[in-house]
């Protein structure tokens, strides 16, 4: 299918390359004991994957729970503007037009994520993005503070915060995501947050071994939610991988010599 593509701005495949696919034919017995097998695979494939997302979506609802639990903070804990406990550097990012762009493995991040992979970096460390402007500064369907590391390049849609350790920076990225910012964001056809108001954002900042714990809880039920490699969401990968193989296995043919 890929040797059949045209490439132009959208991929296409012709009609005559379509006509020239070489499809196994293998007797009609053996091609509806495989559809069998695969239908079969496949229905119990879905219902499977269905009880494991109900699964992972009670586990998000849970990791809500215990975020908001965990985030909130009575009158005895200090508050801290945003601007006194991060280093601003919005002052070294850099937009580049996408034509402009040199492609490579370095990252380029925007307002909300990965734009693109280009050749050079202007950042080098671990920082906490926060999105500048955008339609997701109030509809959150994607967090509006994310960590990154490492190597990379920043446009001038997400605001650049540097913290003094893991602890500070993970527990503000929580903190962000789990309130209400619209106060701070100005704006209706586009919003924004600009960098006064990030920096007056107001932070509980309870004692270092406060955040730290907070932090190693919340990061647990992160990785229990989201990490591939562990509990449900391995499980969803796992069984889908188990139905490919199986899949393939079973359509892969060796053609008969004339």
């Amino acid at each position: 299918i890929r040797r059949s593509i045209s490439s132009s701005k959208i991929s296409s495949i012709s009609t005559q390359n379509v006509a020239k696919a070489r499809i196994p034919v293998p007797p009609l017995e053996v091609q509806r004991e495989i559809v069998r097998v695969l239908d079969k695979f496949t229905q119990l494939e879905a219902e499977l994957e269905a009880e494991l997302e109900a699964e992972l979506e009670a586990r998000r609802a849970q990791h809500e729970h215990y975020r908001h639990a965990a985030l909130t903070f009575g009158s005895n804990v200090a508050i801290s503007k945003l601007g006194d406990l991060a280093k601003n550097l919005d002052n070294r990012r850099r937009p580049v037009t996408r034509d402009a762009r040199v492609p490579g493995e370095i990252p380029y991040y925007g307002a909300s994520g990965i734009v693109d992979y280009v050749s050079e970096h202007i950042f080098d460390g671990d920082y906490l993005l926060v999105s500048e402007d955008g339609a997701n500064l109030l509809a959150r369907s994607t967090p509006i503070a994310f960590s990154v590391s490492g190597k990379t390049w920043v446009n001038n849609h997400a605001h650049v915060l540097e913290f003094p350790t893991y602890a500070e920076r993970r527990f503000v990225e929580f903190y962000l995501n789990s309130i209400d910012l619209a106060p701070y964001i100005s704006g209706a056809a586009q919003p924004k947050l600009n960098k006064a108001n990030l920096n007056k954002i107001p932070i509980p900042n309870p004692p270092m071994t406060v955040k730290e714990q907070i932090v190693e809880v919340l990061d647990k039920f992160d990785a229990l939610v989201s990490d591939i490699n562990i509990g449900l969401p391995a499980e969803l990968d796992a069984r889908r991988k188990q139905y490919e193989h199986y899949r393939d296995r079973l359509l892969t043919f060796k053609e008969l010599t004339a």
